[in-house]
């Protein structure tokens, strides 16, 4: 059962790419574009993570892992960005 809906999860993960990126290009604000870097991140080690299953591939793991510590580091750094940009204190970040 499970290796007959990992090439459809994989497709789901595929488009959601397509559309992260798309919302990365277009967006209208910059607080758009860092949620849509976020979410694009999310997805794609989502989708690391089903490739892995399907392959079997220890490893892919490891790169998941990897992407979620990077994604979460570059994240906190565009809303501090984003924050200071509009004047605000590093107090407001909790």
């Amino acid at each position: 059962m499970t290796a007959q809906v990992l090439p459809f999860a994989a497709l789901a993960y595929l488009l959601a790419l397509l559309l992260c990126g798309v919302r990365l290009l277009r967006g209208p604000a910059a607080h758009d574009r860092v949620l849509a870097l976020d979410t694009l991140y999310v997805v794609a080690l989502s989708l690391i993570a089903v490739l892995g299953m399907t392959s079997g591939n220890p490893f892919n793991f490891e790169g998941v892992l990897a992407i979620a510590m990077l994604g979460f580091v570059g994240t906190v750094t565009a809303a501090r960005y984003l924050i200071r940009s509009r004047g605000g204190r590093d107090a407001d970040l909790g």
